[in-house]
């Protein structure tokens, strides 16, 4: 096998690519990417990554199958003793066990593969009961149990996997998991159930990555090992495994429940062939090889599909954010002319307007002008808001739990809208009393008056023309209009600041999922250079 230290970088550097890719808009094939993503990881951590980089490492053979499927008595027999426990009860495997001579503890007590599984591990000749207990809080589906045995010669190790159809989610991904850190996948299925779909995954599975496989026809009734077999055998045939190892394993008396280990007769086969992948060196380097090259290989279609999955995530990106864009863009152009064209000066604003001076004060008057306008902002938003819910509920990726904007109190957009209005106006009275302390201080106006007559003729439009005439009395011609120059400003500023932090606000969701561009060439570089090294 190719191990030059260009090959394991360029890896490496694909492997970083692939962890960092991800998936969170929930489009058609997202959960499939997802799974890939998660699969192609596994196999690059537990084992292509690993095995390139220590190829003496012993041959890992991780047996697999359906419940029932009889995979710890078929490990147990093939040691000879009971290193895994099997038992009536539905999912039987719960805590995978990994099984090898004392020589080759060391390869598997540390983190070369598996390395998200917690090590259990037992020096002693004969299983002690205790052996797998849990301290507290521990979970039991992330544990390895490693076994050491005298009767496995060196060079092997056996894994009995969880089963992979497991009602316990985290059995079913563990199992594959495991798979994913094969050197050869054994698959275990029954008389009974050989032609069960998940099986027949796997084994397609397997094929499709061109990994060393062998078959187990396990519980097989002695009246029907004939019929069973041949028919099994046209079955892989016709699915283009009719070249893979097949052993067939008798229904016995032990075979039951578990609880026994079969003859070493009835499993002498399997182990032979077992034994001469491990110490046969042509067979072992084959059937190393053959996995880590099915596994190069598959990436040539398996990257290009993980970068066509980031970029239809990135593409639904764009739409989301063009959708908030195009409606808060709107209903800003959509303000901004309802300003100029005085919408501000309306109801009760209006109302006080044209009682003031008499029976309104400059404070009021104020106040009935924020509150307005404060109003108009709102609706502007709670608008753009709509237009948005309408625009994403035709996209699929909206419908992500992240993307469920929720206004935790007290800050609403009311709320937030109303202190920018109130900054504004603080800032105006402020700018009023520059110009009133310009004057000579016999003639000197309230800063009120003037910040409230300032406020009338910008927001009042035609209605408020003679605003501006009882401004320009009080303060000047020039005074009036540097006030009126630098009011507007800050009312252009209050609108930008206004509509672009609720824009963000809407938007922050979206971005917190950090779906961008870069992932898709960043797959097919790597890619690309990992071919050239190869």
């Amino acid at each position: 096998m190719d191990v030059r230290p260009q090959l394991l970088d360029a890896l490496s550097a694909l492997r970083d690519r692939v962890a960092a890719v991800r998936f969170p808009l929930p489009l058609e094939g997202a959960p499939r990417a997802r799974a890939n993503r998660d699969e192609l990881l596994a196999q690059l951590d537990d084992y292509l990554v690993p095995r390139l980089k220590e190829p003496q490492a012993p041959l890992l053979a991780v047996v697999g199958g359906s419940t029932g499927a009889g995979k710890s008595t078929l490990v147990n027999s093939l040691v000879g003793r009971r290193v895994s426990e099997a038992g009536v009860l539905r999912p039987t495997t719960r805590t995978p066990v990994l099984v090898c001579h004392p020589e080759d503890h060391h390869w598997f007590s540390g983190m070369r593969v598996l390395p998200h599984l917690t090590r259990v591990w037992t020096p002693r000749d004969e299983p002690d009961p205790a052996d797998g207990v849990l301290t507290p809080g521990q979970d039991p589906s992330r544990i390895l149990r490693v076994e050491t045995v005298e009767t496995l010669p060196p060079g092997l190790a056996l894994l009995d996997a969880p089963d992979i159809d497991s009602l316990v989610t985290d059995n079913r991904f563990l199992a594959a998991e495991l798979i994913c850190a094969a050197d050869i996948w054994v698959m275990v299925t029954t008389a009974a159930r050989y032609a069960d779909a998940i099986p027949w995954h796997l084994l397609r599975t397997a094929k499709e990555y061109d990994a060393t496989l062998v078959t187990v026809l396990d519980r097989v009734p002695h009246q029907v090992v004939s019929e069973v077999s041949r028919q099994y055998g046209a079955l892989l045939t016709k699915a283009g495994l009719g070249h893979v190892p097949r052993f067939t394993v008798p229904e016995l008396p032990e075979s039951a429940w578990g609880g026994g280990l079969l003859p070493a007769t009835a499993v002498a086969q399997l182990r032979a062939w077992l034994i001469h992948q491990a110490q046969d060196p042509a067979a072992r380097q084959y059937a190393m090889a053959r996995t880590a090259h099915g596994l190069l290989d598959s990436l040539k279609s398996r990257m290009p599909e993980l970068a066509s999955a980031a970029a239809a995530q990135y593409a639904a990106a764009l739409r989301l954010t063009s959708a908030v864009d195009s409606a808060y863009d709107s209903e800003y152009a959509r303000v901004r002319s309802r300003l100029q064209a005085g919408a501000v000066l309306a109801g009760d604003a209006l109302k006080r307007w044209r009682a003031f001076p008499l029976d309104c004060s400059a404070g009021e008057l104020l106040d009935a002008l924020v509150e307005s306008l404060g109003a108009l902002l709102l609706c502007a938003v709670a608008a753009a808001d709509e237009r948005i819910d309408e625009a994403w509920r035709r996209e699929p990726a909206a419908r992500a739990p992240e993307l469920a904007v929720r206004d935790p109190e007290p800050e609403s957009a009311e709320h937030r809208i109303g202190l920018a209005v109130r900054r504004w106006r603080r800032e105006l009275e402020e700018y009023a009393e520059d110009e009133v302390h310009e004057l000579e201080r016999g003639v000197a106006p309230d800063p009120e008056v003037v910040a409230a007559l300032a406020a009338t003729g910008l927001l009042g439009g035609r209605r408020a023309r003679s605003a501006g005439e009882k401004l320009a009395e009080r303060i000047g011609a020039h005074g009036a209009l540097r006030l009126r120059d630098r009011a507007g400003r800050l009312l252009a500023e209050l609108l930008e600041r206004v509509m672009q932090k609720e824009r963000e606000r809407r938007l922050a969701p979206l971005d917190a999922l950090e779906v961008h561009p870069e992932p898709q060439a960043e797959l097919i570089a790597a890619l690309s250079v990992l071919l050239k090294e190869r």
